[in-house]
């Protein structure tokens, strides 16, 4: 719109009389905007109408919520030496009657902390029509459209002092006013027009008719104060931050009074708070106010922290004068005592971010300024600097370089998966559910990381590469206690990838991945650990999830299992969709014991300079017996000569009786001081039949 001068109605006008709202000042349209009597024409409108005067914009971090209110930035200006802070003193307003309407907490013990305390206080014969023209253009300089006085003021006193309050119109309240948690099937029309429905982890402020509002957060369209209100109910509460964000969060209220409870509103303006309103309602409003109710006790932190003013030095290489910190500390608002060195430093109610000596030296560093700060160089080691990296940090990148250089590829899937697939796993439990999972395929914490390699197995089969080779190095989860998490280092195999390669070769056929490749991936892992494979055990004990005769366990001892590995089950396989082959393993680093105390001096490689002998033996033993068992029992025959022992061959067939079978074994015997004659080559084999038929039951194969 272009204002030039016209005529209308035969008289030429050179302007146009315009309306607060014509001009988005205000919603005011009653009249046109009257200038002073001494404004000169030309003078810019911002002028005239006094809408000059300067704003600034704060960006106040989440740790410092006492900055929320002009207050609060006034107290850190002035404690930097920007002028001088007006403390101010908030007159307590004795109330003419008893509060008529009753204020209460209804909560259990366990929501007690949602609204520790609730305050109230009515002021009746108010006359709420505009507030004054000073309020309102302040109100505007910050973005915030004037309602009524008594709107108004509550948004006045958030803005300046960082203290959310709220009115009600009293003559809509019906019987007490209370905060409460809410409950499944409530809702409320809200300030800004919207119905909100509330649940019983949100909490609510509520009278005998239902739902008032979200407490801390919006009020409710039907208790609201309007021209017409002449007695106010006066809300000054303390709310829960947690809560408070949650609730926010969840119903996407964005509101002034959130952002600062969710934040930490100062406890112990409660009841300042109340009274500040009062008074500014009874100077605009008129009116007469009641007693103040309270429900509940205000939170007292009474935060001390034992303070000496030489860490100022000691962390920032700054070095100030006692009386100069002190000085600094109490513009702040905190009050130091005591005689030195150490003092005691009560911290104010408003900061909630304050508990160590460190924030303290942070608060002196901020007012005397970063840039004071000196360079200062670091000491200089006195030693050469001891490895630091902890025992798991140390199997941690073993193991990763271990199985790349076995030709695997490290992959990093997600710690959540769908929890069918977590099931199959021997997860899938209530409480390792995510309250609110990304999507439903990553609902539940994975027992094992096996679940996301399958499942990258499936993904690269489904783009043409069937014959890959994975490992990945994390946490797992069992259950929801400490204890219950544990690391985990697995591996899978699929298609052709062998330890040999995988594909098509001129030397042969492709051979299927098998358990013999991720047990050998398993036992090098452990022995890389420092567990040789003549110290580990193979039971038949891996879980459901593997091929029941196509799998096993590594083992120290019965009890201590120390790995798992085999073919995956077939149900896995199509439960999971995914071709086989496919064999895994799973090594639990967690279950090794840990190394004895590190030594500077490593046992001597003993070759022996004589030729070692070999002997070949076939042993008769039950269907049952496993050749581990065999195996030890030979080891054990003679632990100074026998060197090595290796299972070759297994026969069942033509000349093995029923029910038994044949173990062939190749036994290396290295003598360290004389070439060993053949009567004690034969003495050694003797205890090798009598250790195997004590530990067996097995005999030599005729």
């Amino acid at each position: 719109l272009t204002l030039k001068p016209a005529k209308i109605r035969g008289v030429e006008s050179n302007g146009m009389l315009l309306s607060e709202r014509e001009l988005q000042l205000s919603d005011e349209h009653e009249g046109i905007i009257e200038l002073p009597e001494d404004a000169e024409v030309g003078t810019p409108a911002a002028d005239a109408l006094g809408l000059n005067d300067p704003v600034i914009e704060v960006a106040i971090t989440p740790n410092r919520p006492d900055c929320l209110g002009v207050h609060g930035i006034a107290r850190d200006l002035a404690a930097a030496g920007l002028g001088t802070f007006k403390e101010g003193t908030i007159e307590r307003i004795k109330g003419a009657f008893p509060c008529p309407v009753p204020v209460e907490l209804r909560f259990d013990e366990a929501h007690a902390n949602a609204c520790p305390a609730f305050a109230g206080r009515v002021v009746r014969g108010v006359s709420n029509g505009p507030s004054p023209a000073w309020m309102q253009q302040r109100l505007r300089a910050i973005g915030l459209r004037p309602i009524n006085a008594l709107v108004d003021i509550t948004n006045y006193i958030s803005y300046d002092r960082g203290r959310p309050l709220h009115v009600y119109d009293a003559d809509k309240l019906q019987g007490a006013i209370h905060a409460r948690m809410g409950r499944e099937g409530e809702s409320f029309e809200a300030l800004d027009g919207a119905t909100y429905a509330v649940n019983g982890e949100m909490c609510v402020i509520a009278d005998d008719s239902g739902v008032l509002g979200l407490g801390g957060i919006i009020g409710g369209e039907s208790t609201g104060c309007t021209s017409e209100t002449r007695n106010v109910f006066i809300e000054s509460a303390y709310f829960d931050p947690v809560r408070i964000a949650q609730t926010g969060r969840a119903l996407n209220i964005i509101s002034d009074a959130r952002y600062r409870f969710e934040r930490g509103v100062d406890p112990d303006s409660v009841l300042p708070g109340i009274e500040l309103a009062t008074g500014m309602v009874l100077e605009l409003c008129g009116g007469e106010a009641s007693d103040v109710a309270l429900a509940g006790a205000i939170p007292e932190p009474n935060v001390i922290v034992d303070f000496n003013p030489s860490e100022v030095k000691r962390l920032t290489g700054l070095e100030l004068p006692q009386p100069q910190v002190k000085s600094i500390l109490n513009a702040l608002g905190f009050w130091m005592s005591g005689r030195g060195p150490e003092y005691k430093v009560a911290v104010p109610t408003w900061r909630p971010d304050v508990s160590q000596p460190a924030d303290l030296v942070e608060e002196v560093i901020r007012i005397v300024g970063v840039d004071s700060v000196p360079a200062t160089a670091l000491d200089g080691l006195q030693q050469v600097a001891r490895p630091v990296m902890t025992v798991a940090q140390k199997r941690t990148r073993l193991a990763r370089r271990l199985l790349a250089g076995r030709g695997m590829s490290e992959a990093v899937t997600w710690s959540f998966v769908a929890r069918e697939h977590a099931e199959i796993f021997g997860g899938g439990q209530d409480e390792l559910e995510l309250a609110n999972p990304i999507s439903s395929e990553m609902s539940s914490m994975r027992p094992s990381p096996l679940p996301g390699l399958v499942a990258a197995v499936q993904r690269n089969a489904a783009r043409g590469f069937g014959d890959v080779a994975l490992f990945e190095v994390g946490q797992a989860y069992r259950g929801e206690r400490p204890e219950d998490q544990y690391l985990a280092v697995c591996g899978v195999r699929s298609g052709t990838a062998t330890l040999i390669g995988s594909g098509r070769h001129w030397s042969g056929d492709a051979q299927a991945v098998s358990l013999y490749d991720v047990k050998a991936d398993a036992v090098a892992l452990l022995t890389a650990f420092g567990f040789p494979e003549d110290k580990l055990q193979i039971a038949r004990a891996a879980p459901e999830w593997y091929h029941p005769g196509r799998s096993g366990a590594l083992q120290l001892g019965p009890k201590t299992v120390l790995a798992y590995f085999g073919e995956l089950h077939p149900s896995v396989l199509e439960r999971m969709d995914v071709e086989g082959p496919l064999a895994a393993f799973e090594v639990f680093p967690d279950a090794l014991p840990r190394p004895r105390k590190a030594s500077r001096t490593r046992p001597a490689l003993e070759l022996s300079d004589l030729q070692p002998v070999r002997r070949d033996f076939a042993f008769l033993v039950p269907e049952a017996t496993e050749a581990g068992a065999l195996l030890r029992a030979v080891r054990g025959a003679d632990k100074t000569l026998i060197s090595d022992v290796s299972l070759f061959d297994v026969f069942r067939g033509a000349g093995v009786p029923e029910g038994e079978k044949s173990l062939a074994i190749e036994v290396t015997l290295s003598p360290r001081e004389k070439t060993l004659t053949d009567e004690e080559i034969d003495a050694v084999a003797a205890k090798i039949v009598a250790a195997v038929e004590k530990a067996t039951g097995g005999r030599l194969r005729s």
